[in-house]
């Protein structure tokens, strides 16, 4: 990982979360336990103090940066999508926030909100527990459904397991190693059975990955008739996008 001391802060990072070479980590920066931190994400704690708390994703691209003598938080089990941005704001336990959304200053997201992809949440905005906030910019409406939910909860609980077997099997190779692979052979098995195991122990069924600003649709119907999730695909053998 790329780990940079300015001012005399340098980054701490708990031995059991996974910080990808990649990613970069700036002076005051706090990185808790189970924690996942993927490529080319950017934690600059220059100006203000980072803290990421335990079990939390900050996925590929994402940007948390603070302002003078602010604080970015956050907590437990957060879970930031591909390429969003969070700065000076408190992000709560449990909270999702979405594909290339902006999370601006004085924000505070409550526990278990979701912020859909590509939302905007203003300035000095305080998200209640448990509400769904989408568009921009961004504004409340309604409560977190009990799918998307659980949805939630299953991607975070990836994402911890992820990190565990990044830190243990990630390996660097060569571009001539790369050319000696078979193109169309077949990959060998690695994580999906766990991620399945995984879901059925939380009591996941049905509702694949959902995209983009799909999130608040359908999310309240009866999952019963949905086919049983399995990482990657669904039992009728369907890819997912």
């Amino acid at each position: 990982m790329a780990c940079y001391e300015v001012g005399g802060n340098h980054p701490r990072v708990h031995p059991s979360a996974y910080v990808h070479p990649l990613a970069s980590l700036i002076g005051r920066v706090e990185v808790g336990p189970d924690c996942f931190i993927a490529p080319f994400a950017s934690l600059r704690g220059d100006f203000g103090s980072i803290r990421v708390g335990a079990g939390v994703n900050v996925q590929d691209c994402c940007t948390v940066h603070g302002a003078p003598d602010g604080e970015v938080v956050l907590e437990d089990d957060a879970h930031l999508g591909h390429g969003c941005i969070i700065h000076n704001a408190l992000v709560g336990r449990n909270v999702l926030v979405g594909m290339n959304a902006v999370v601006l200053d004085g924000v505070v997201l409550g526990e278990g909100c979701v912020v859909g992809s590509g939302c905007v949440v203003p300035s000095g905005v305080a998200v209640p527990a448990g509400k769904l906030i989408v568009g921009v910019p961004g504004k409340i409406v309604g409560d977190v459904k009990p799918g998307l939910a659980a949805f939630k909860r299953v991607g975070t609980c990836w994402y911890q397991h992820l990190a565990a077997r990044t830190r243990e099997t990630l390996v660097e190779v060569s571009l001539e190693e790369c050319h000696a692979g078979e193109a169309g052979g077949p990959w060998k098995p690695w994580i999906e059975a766990e991620l399945d195991a995984l879901a059925e122990e939380l009591g996941w069924r049905g509702l694949p990955w959902l995209g983009g600003s799909s999130i608040d649709k359908d999310i309240g119907k009866d999952q019963a008739d949905r086919p049983r999730h399995q990482a990657g695909r669904t039992e009728q053998g369907e890819s997912e996008a």
